[in-house]
């Protein structure tokens, strides 16, 4: 069924070009939308009209014309226009058509949204892919990546909308939500596409909403797949990046699935071995024994390469002092982290506890 939006513009739009007033009818007998208010005095007409299936298609009498509206053999709508009644069954007969083409168009869109997530969500089979994509004249052999974006407040329609508008005009690109918590963009590319124009895409998105829609949000991509088959696997590859970007890559507006490093490899772990691992390193499996100075400042270390003179300078303390931290965390964990090895071990470990942290939310 058409939204009310549209079903106003459309009796704005008959009522501008045919000089008659407009409503329209659904088949619990409510007036659903019309140009004047004096058109609902007419329910009773309607129904009856409605109701007597031996009526024809349409009738004109007394200044007063209903049309009705099929969608599959179904009637679904009533057109009713009030007016002079010379030119009246041309103007109906036209009004009519216009709706049943805004039902046909509605129904492709909503059959190809509902394949498109079937197509993300694995819930096809191979044979019924193609078959489907035939028919609705999508390319099944086409370079593709899925993007997952992710709104800064749950459920903002305006995202979706807005993207749309941007991609979702033609048979190759498609925008569609599985979730409410994020928007789904299935973006074709060119032969020669390869990552670096994948990645500038994902810039654009995320800039032209930040400046257009007014929405902060965050983008994760797949890998590219050569068959629509295979547009899953970029949908499901996009999707954990996110979730990695949540844990360990916090500060990141763009998430790739191919340069996630560690923090995806991390991501698939077992509970049970991230456990064993946190016993090993720290005594008792615990990690919250460390103040929060104690952890900038061997973070800052560590985004300075393990060199304590560069790292006493960001943080605008004394050589003496840094080092009396990092001592401190040795006697904590036993891991010297002027040592790479240790260092490492350290790093990979407060990695391990962040992802338990957020298994157990």
């Amino acid at each position: 069924m058409l939204s009310n939006q549209i079903l106003h513009k459309t009796v704005q739009d008959i009522a501008e070009i045919t000089g008659f007033d407009c409503a329209i009818w659904d088949m619990q007998g409510l007036c659903m939308v019309r140009t004047s208010e004096n058109l609902t005095e007419y329910e009773s007409q309607i129904q009856d009209f409605r109701e007597d299936t031996s009526e024809p298609e349409e009738m004109i009498e007394d200044g007063i014309g209903m049309f009705r509206v099929y969608e599959d053999g179904d009637q679904v709508y009533i057109l009713m226009l009030k007016g002079d009644t010379e030119g009246m069954q041309m103007a109906g007969r036209m009004g009519a058509s216009q709706i049943r083409n805004l039902l046909y168009a509605y129904k492709e869109r909503m059959d190809k949204n509902r394949f498109v997530q079937n197509l993300l969500l694995d819930n096809l089979l191979l044979v019924d892919i193609y078959n489907q994509a035939k028919k609705m004249k999508i390319p099944a052999e086409l370079r593709r990546v899925v993007f997952v974006i992710e709104p800064k407040n749950e459920g903002d329609i305006l995202v979706q909308e807005t993207l749309k508008g941007l991609y979702a005009t033609g048979t190759k690109d498609f925008v569609t939500a599985i979730d409410e918590k994020h928007i789904i963009l299935v973006k074709s590319l060119q032969s020669t596409d390869d990552y670096p124009q994948v990645e500038q895409i994902a810039k654009e998105l995320v800039t032209t909403l930040n400046m257009e829609a007014m929405v902060s949000v965050r983008a994760a991509y797949g890998t590219i797949v050569e068959e629509l088959k295979d547009v899953s696997k970029s949908y499901k590859e996009a999707d954990m990046a996110l979730e990695v970007g949540r844990v360990f890559y916090t500060e990141r507006k763009i998430l790739a699935y191919n340069e996630l490093g560690i923090g995806r490899l991390i991501h698939q772990l077992p509970v049970s071995l991230c456990e064993m691992f946190l016993h090993e390193v720290f005594k008792d499996g615990a990690v919250d024994v460390f103040e929060e100075e104690e952890l900038t400042t061997v973070y800052t270390f560590f985004d300075n390469n393990l060199n304590i003179s560069e790292t006493a300078r960001r943080l605008y303390v004394h050589r003496n002092t840094l080092v009396y931290r990092l001592e401190k965390i040795q006697k904590k964990t036993g891991l010297d982290v002027r040592v790479f090895e240790d260092a490492l071990t350290f790093k990979i470990a407060m990695m391990v506890a962040d992802h338990m942290k957020y298994m157990k939310v």
